[in-house]
């Protein structure tokens, strides 16, 4: 031991304790590299938690500047700032100093996770060393050294520890350590010390035969890249100093931008703070306002990411300066330097933001990766994948070395706290060909006359313990996302098609909620027991229904189902009664070709009431388990609310019926859901689907959330005071959560610190909020982006539509054939624009003598326009009613969606 610290802290309960910290140093770490001999046995090769480590002839990319063999260690700027650099399979044989990486993982974690995953790549020969616990390389900061200057120097003195070091191995040509700084100051006093020191891009441009590795180089520096001269183009932000003393005084304040996805000039702001701050905000403005203004004056963390998108390439001949243009319309043109713009024009490429000069019009970048060509389909699914942060890279060894072993067997361990429920009729109904069946059915008359049901959900939290690298994937994904062709599973595949999937005719482990019900389908017992069970049929909702209709069945399964239908019907109409919203959103099915994949046939999904029936077991069974949880953790329970939304989101609803004659209230769910069942009308019978749709647009997100940091439990939609998520714990990580509550509740597994830890239980929910959301927006794209496929060879498609909304200068149609939503304009560049006349009241546009109301039915060409390859977009032309005074029918190009709102046209980019 060489030093011990004593200091108190504050614990989060308010506890005050004393904590020690002593500082050991050794003489037995390896230095990691394989022909090392002095270092000892036992500690070199996988010492660390490292992968196979430093090679014995290091086969790195030949370098100009240092011909013989050698490893490379950087400093903490140059793997935060060039980790694409350090990425790419030609750089081998990095040494990771324990004080560069702890440094890292302070400043970034997404550059230490990428570093932690290079140095668990056996291929990559990364090697973390850690010298601040090795007896020749730690050293105790000096008085009056900063901490920056401290590290620097531990830094060079490993590096010239590893050179001394390496030179004692008996081998023909001794390996040497190259240092890479980009830090001026510290390259200096490396080399005064006798230390081969290059930056960063000295040695990538030495190595010559890989000059594609120059494009890669971050602008660590904006010095001689700013293009537009001395002007300054944008004003300069506060600096943080003073923008931290506008936050504590209240001048200013501090909160998470974010851009809208369909209108890059508007953005929100969401305010941190409590809620009380929040409200004097909002009484402060001009009460004309609908919400307060602001300006951002400062930023205090930026989010920027590798942007996925394409080169604009320079007309000039042999320029290495090029645009970039990403596919997310929200990001600016990203100039970067590149050699390889012929080969990269017309790909998809990846770029990454490096900084922004104030008197650059554009930030500066640099290539990072080609995805492939634009318009190909397994490079468009990666790039929707890479835009919406969907995690999809195959499942590392560290996370599939927690899977069991096969052949897997139920075992007695497995049986404890289990009871055993394989005599039972149960039965799955899903989607066809689907493979992660999580829930299955049962329900028999019990010799009292009542009725016994169960809902039998997947046993996930059984595979998956708290902690471990499965664990913490499954976290990270948060979700299972399914595209059009595939599915992004969030555990791997061996548990979500196989062993945890409730397929049929094989044992299972499960969680079951049982109820004893009377035949008016209430409640009148409910128990939660852990469960083996042997599914007798797996079963679509086609297959289903065909068995409660028919008149020859009467099997164990088929009057289990009939049952199962039967109570469903007495408790829909009760949740209805309760003031329970049924709401409609037009969803579409794709019929892909068998060989191709490519989509030959679009419609509208049909419901059947087997849909119905399986869904009202799964809303009961997540509001019982939510209740159960709630009670037990009443501060730690995971649960999901939906706000009730504000009364100006119900405008154009309201404002949209009335135009009908029909009168929609919206005081409450209650009140919304009676007059959406009274609006109709004998003529229009769409009518009343189409106020459904207007009436899902109105709501707000339902979210995750933890009850000890919330007071306001209620989901507006589905009228009930409390829910949460139990059903789907293999494509959802909330349900893995809530099965690990409920099974500590009813003492069939332990608990574990975090699970009781309400702030960590925030976080989570936070992430799981944001992986929901960008789930759905992937799953949107993907739809969008396959709709395209499937007109890309129809040509004009004349089809009926209905107005959804009316805006200044368009109308929002929605073709109920494709489920498919569009923007037909009327005003386009270089063209006149007809006489129109808005009128928000009503809602309606006159265009020239043309009035076009909401819900108006219309008839529209749709036609896929590609004349951008990268924003390819369904055109939509109005055929009727036909505008006069104009011998063009009235159109323009929109970009046609599954989206929730129209792209609004498009202003000039402002930083």
């Amino acid at each position: 031991m060489l030093t011990s610290r004593t200091f108190v802290k504050r614990t989060r309960a308010g506890a005050v304790v004393k904590v020690v910290r002593e500082h050991y140093l050794r003489d037995d770490i390896a230095c990691g590299a394989a022909a090392c001999r002095l270092c000892p046995p036992a500690a070199t090769g996988t010492g660390n938690g490292n992968a196979p480590g430093l090679e014995a002839r290091p086969s790195g990319p030949a370098s100009s500047l240092c011909p013989g063999p050698h490893f490379v260690l950087p400093d903490t700027n140059l793997l935060l700032h060039q980790i694409d650099i350090l990425e790419d399979p030609v750089i081998k044989n990095v040494i990771v100093l324990q004080t560069v990486l702890q440094e890292v993982r302070n400043r970034s974690a997404p550059v230490y996770k990428r570093i932690r995953d290079l140095i668990q790549n056996p291929e990559k020969h990364f090697y973390s060393f850690t010298n601040e616990h090795h007896r020749e390389t730690y050293i105790e900061q000096k008085r009056g050294e900063t901490s920056n200057d401290r590290n620097d120097r531990a830094i060079r003195v490993a590096v010239k520890w590893y050179n001394e070091h390496l030179k004692k191995i008996e081998d023909e040509e001794k390996i040497q350590v190259v240092f890479l700084t980009n830090d001026r100051t510290n390259k200096e006093k490396a080399l005064e010390e006798g230390i081969t020191a290059y930056t960063c891009e000295e040695y990538i441009k030495s190595l010559t035969a890989n000059p594609e590795l120059v494009d890669r180089l971050a602008c660590v520096s904006d010095e001689g890249k700013e293009i537009e001269g001395g002007k300054v183009i944008f004003p300069e932000h506060i600096p943080l100093s003073k923008l931290q003393q506008g936050i504590k005084s209240g001048i200013y304040l501090q909160g998470t931008y974010r851009a809208s996805r369909e209108n890059y000039l508007e953005a929100t702001v969401w305010v941190h703070g409590d809620a009380e701050e929040n409200k004097e905000l909002k009484t402060s403005v001009n009460k004309d306002m609908l919400r307060p203004t602001g300006r951002v004056v400062g930023i205090i963390k930026r989010n920027w990411r590798p942007y996925c998108g394409m080169l604009s390439k320079s007309q000039i001949k042999e320029a290495r300066r090029h645009l970039f243009t990403p596919a997310d319309r929200r990001i600016p043109r990203i100039r970067i330097e590149t050699r390889q713009a012929d080969t990269l024009e017309g790909q998809r490429i990846i770029v990454a933001i490096d900084g922004w000069p104030r008197n650059s019009r554009y930030p500066n970048g640099h290539f990072v990766k080609n995805l492939g060509s634009a318009g190909d389909k397994e490079t468009e699914t990666e790039v929707l994948l890479l835009e919406h942060d969907v995690p999809h890279q195959a499942f590392s060894q560290a996370v599939l070395s927690f899977l069991p072993k096969m052949p897997w067997s139920i075992t007695e361990e497995d049986m404890k706290h289990r009871e055993d429920l394989r005599h039972l009729n149960v039965c799955s109904v899903d989607p066809p060909g689907c493979t992660d069946i999580d829930d299955a059915l049962h329900c028999r008359e019990m010799e009292n006359g009542n009725l016994e049901v169960g809902v039998h959900i997947a046993d996930v939290s059984h595979f998956i313990r708290p902690g471990n690298a499965l664990d913490e994937e499954s976290v990270k994904r948060g979700t299972t996302v399914y595209l059009c062709e595939k599915r992004i599973d969030m555990v791997p595949e061996l548990l979500s098609s196989n062993l945890c999937s409730l397929r049929s005719n094989v044992d299972r482990l499960a969680f079951s909620c049982i109820w004893e019900m009377n035949h008016k389908a209430e409640i009148l017992k409910t128990r939660f027991t852990k469960s083996i069970i042997n599914s007798k049929a797996s079963l679509t909702y086609a297959e289903a229904q065909m068995r409660i209709d028919s008149a020859t069945m009467n099997d164990a399964i088929t009057t289990s189902l009939r049952g199962l239908n039967k109570l469903a019907k007495v408790l829909k109409k009760k949740r209805i009664d309760n003031g329970a919203l049924t709401l409609a959103s037009p969803e579409v099915r794709f019929h892909m070709d068998s060989e191709t994949h490519d989509p030959i046939d679009l419609q509208t999904k049909e419901l059947k009431e087997t849909n119905s029936m399986v869904e009202e077991f799964m809303l009961l069974a997540n509001i019982s388990v939510a209740q159960k949880i709630y009670d037990e953790f009443p501060e730690f329970a995971l649960l999901r609310k939906h706000p009730a939304p504000p009364p100006s989101n119900y405008d154009i609803l309201v404002k949209s019926a009335k135009s009908k004659n029909l009168e929609i209230k919206t005081d409450s769910a209650k009140a919304l859901a009676e007059s959406l069942d009274k609006a109709e009308s004998p003529t229009f019978p769409y009518l009343n689907t189409l106020l459904r749709i207007l009436a899902t647009r109105c709501m707000m997100q339902a979210v995750y959330f933890c009850s000890g940091m919330d007071n306001d439990f209620h989901h507006y939609g589905l009228a009930s005071p409390i829910y949460t998520h139990f059903t789907s714990p293999i494509r959802r990580y909330a349900d893995i959560i809530v099965h690990r509550l409920l099974a500590v509740a009813i003492g069939a597994d332990s608990t574990y610190p975090e699970l009781t830890d309400k702030h960590k239980l925030a976080e989570m929910c936070k992430n799981l909020n944001y992986r929901h959301k960008m789930a759905q927006y992937a799953q949107r794209a993907s739809v969008a982006f396959h709709t395209q496929l499937f007109f890309k060879t129809k040509g004009v498609v004349n089809e009926d539509a209905y107005i959804l909304f009316v805006r200044k200068n368009a109308i929002v149609v929605l073709i109920p054939k494709y489920g498919l939503e569009g923007t037909v304009f009327f005003e386009e560049k270089d063209k006149s624009t007809p006489k129109l006349e808005y009128n928000s009241e009503v809602p309606s546009l006159t265009v020239e003598d043309t009035t076009l109301r909401v819900f108006d039915k219309v008839k529209v060409n749709i036609m896929l326009d590609d004349s951008n390859i990268q924003h390819q977009k369904m055109r939509m032309v109005l055929v009727e009613p036909k505008i006069l005074g104009n011998d063009m029918p009235a159109s323009l190009s929109a970009e046609a969606s599954h989206k929730d709102e129209p792209e609004k046209k498009k202003k000039k980019f402002q930083k």
